[in-house]
């Protein structure tokens, strides 16, 4: 029995997956643990009355559990690990938090007018953590194994990759080779491939927040 899920349909493309790293992060979950799942692609800025009624904040991924309805990426992958529990993608409690102020710093960045805010050394500075914590204990966040932690981190740096390339034309610095690695790793596995939104997607999704 597949699962049903909402996600995130394209900007002006109502049949392409669109640019969500949250709706991204559940879709790797449930392909790498080999769970099959249908697609409902949900256009954002014409909500139909059938996404409202079971997701009435209008938020995706929602993902359907036993007829109900369940919102959320945190609480989505949570229960997903606990009913399909092979392969575990159960992240250690000490590295649950890994990486986890990087999109927040990548996004006062992409947002920033002032170049002199600080708010490109506050991603640096993240990035650099991000480094040394894989230097130690790479090549995942959690050592040899790909864990929740990556699912979750890894659509947040291909978003930062494409939007501060095509915006700010900044890139991640090249003296963080670990990072580099990282990236790489995960974005060339056949799950990532699979359920990543297209470039020019991920642009146009980002435009009106770096606009506004």
């Amino acid at each position: 029995m597949a699962l049903e899920i909402c996600v995130k349909a394209a900007a002006g493309a109502p049949d392409i997956l669109g640019d969500c790293p949250f709706c991204q992060r559940v879709l790797l979950t449930l392909e790498e643990k080999k769970v099959p799942y249908k697609l409902n692609l949900v256009n954002l800025s014409d909500k139909p009355q059938w996404f409202l009624e079971i997701s009435p904040e209008g938020k995706v991924p929602v993902v359907k559990f036993d007829d109900k309805w369940v919102a959320d990426s945190d609480v989505i992958v949570g229960i997903i690990e606990d009913k399909f529990p092979e392969p575990s993608l159960k992240t250690p409690p000490e590295f649950a938090h890994v990486g986890s102020k990087i999109f927040g710093t990548f996004i006062s960045f992409l947002k920033s007018k002032d170049a002199n805010n600080g708010s490109e050394q506050d991603l640096v500075n993240e990035l650099k953590a991000l480094d040394e914590h894989l230097k130690g204990h790479g090549p995942f966040i959690a050592g040899e194994k790909i864990t929740a932690v990556d699912l979750g981190l890894g659509p947040k740096l291909y978003h930062l990759e494409i939007t501060l390339g095509h915006f700010k034309k900044w890139t991640v610095p090249e003296s963080l080779t670990y990072v580099h690695n990282y990236m790489k790793s995960i974005f060339g596995r056949e799950s990532f491939v699979k359920t990543n939104a297209a470039k020019e997607h991920v642009i146009e999704g980002w435009a009106p927040k770096v606009n506004a």
